[in-house]
């Protein structure tokens, strides 16, 4: 049995070095809701001395907001944003000799192309014309799957430690007071259900299937270092390796 760990990396915390000793993939924010060209060098640098994985982390033109503001862009515009974060990625990956393996989007971006099949299809098939080869990390059992599929990409299915479930299997939004599990302790015990059941428990108790083939750690905090040598430990103990999907 193994599983991935993700974490969202070059947002401008401090504690990307650390992380990506700890971590085998790493979302690259692409500077557009967080960072900047700075910021995604030096964590490609990182990532290369740490041999972990690396995907694009594209989001909405929000910066105000943290990426995190749901939009409704045209179509030709959203694509022309996705296109941009892409490729700026993809020059510095290749200036560092890192291979871009998949992406990932964020906050707002992922929320709602989870639930909009359409948006799904367009950020897929964006990815598609960019390089085929590209995987989508997107979350388990909502139409990231189902719009990657049709696009002809492989995918990577995602879960997370620290975030409540709806029982439609979708995250609790932020907005609610329960959007986030509570202590370290219930996480990592989220986290080994969902690897070893292959299940979740919702907020209303009911039991929600999952695929987990790599689990997203938050790094935005020293908290987060704490955070994933618990999830780690916990993963090592049951025999779970750690390692790239």
């Amino acid at each position: 049995m193994q599983v991935d760990l993700n974490a969202d990396l070059a947002e401008g915390f401090a504690v990307d070095e650390a992380l990506l000793q700890r971590v085998t993939s790493a979302n690259i924010c692409c500077g557009i809701h967080a960072g900047g060209a700075k910021e995604i060098a030096q964590a490609l640098e990182w990532a290369k001395q740490n041999g972990v994985r690396v995907g694009a982390h594209p989001s909405f033109p929000d910066r105000e907001n943290f990426g995190r503001k749901n939009m409704n862009l045209p179509a030709h515009e959203l694509r022309a944003w996705l296109l941009y974060q892409l490729g700026a990625v993809q020059s510095l990956c290749d200036h560092f000799g890192v291979e871009m393996a998949y992406v990932k989007p964020h906050g707002a971006l992922y929320n709602q192309s989870a639930q909009d099949l359409d948006l799904a299809n367009l950020i897929c098939e964006t990815i598609q014309q960019f390089n085929p080869k590209l995987k989508l990390m997107g979350l388990s059992g909502s139409l990231h799957i189902q719009a990657a599929q049709n696009a002809g990409l492989g995918v990577i299915s995602e879960v997370f430690a620290d975030r409540r479930y709806l029982p439609d299997g979708s995250l609790v939004p932020r907005s609610r007071p329960d959007a986030t599990v509570a202590s370290d302790d219930e996480a990592v015990a989220q986290v080994l259900q969902m690897v070893q059941e292959q299940s979740v428990t919702a907020v209303d108790g009911s039991r929600v299937a999952v695929q987990a083939d790599s689990i997203c750690l938050h790094g935005d905090g020293l908290h987060a270092l704490e955070f994933a040598d618990k999830i780690r430990k916990a993963l090592a103990e049951n025999g779970i390796s750690i390692q790239a999907a």
